[in-house]
């Protein structure tokens, strides 16, 4: 439908873009969507962390999310420690780099803390060793 109205369509989602950035307003039916678990095919099925989910969204409020995205990452610069969904670094490379630091600090009779943050859920947790 999109592809159909050509600029309309555009004009229209830009439009809709630029007053919920300066409003600060989404549509209502916008705020409430269905959420489908989906098992990722590994891991235990009786865990959380084993499903991703996927939200079930109007057409035009995913372009939107997009464009909203796109322009984020733009602003946005990530720093070299960021681990997580980058592309090239996982959890492995994370948990390298934190035992690479955990034996030069014994070997040296240092004490070592470090801080991690998982965005995903909001947890901060710190350690020392």
């Amino acid at each position: 439908m999109i592809q159909a109205t050509a600029d309309i369509a555009t004009q229209w989602i830009l439009d809709l873009c630029n007053s919920i950035v300066k409003e600060g307003w989404i549509p209502g039916d916008w705020k409430s969507r269905v959420v489908l678990p989906i098992y990722k095919g590994k891991g235990d099925p009786m865990e959380s962390g084993s499903y991703r989910e996927i939200k079930l969204l109007e057409h035009t409020m995913k372009v939107m999310q997009r464009i909203f995205e796109h322009r984020i990452w733009q602003q946005i610069d990530i720093d070299d420690m960021q681990f997580g969904f980058m592309k090239g670094k996982g959890t492995y490379d994370a948990i390298f780099v934190v035992r690479q630091m955990q034996e030069k600090s014994r070997a040296k009779g240092k004490m070592l803390y470090f801080g991690t943050v998982d965005l995903e859920k909001g947890l901060i947790g710190f350690r020392e060793k």
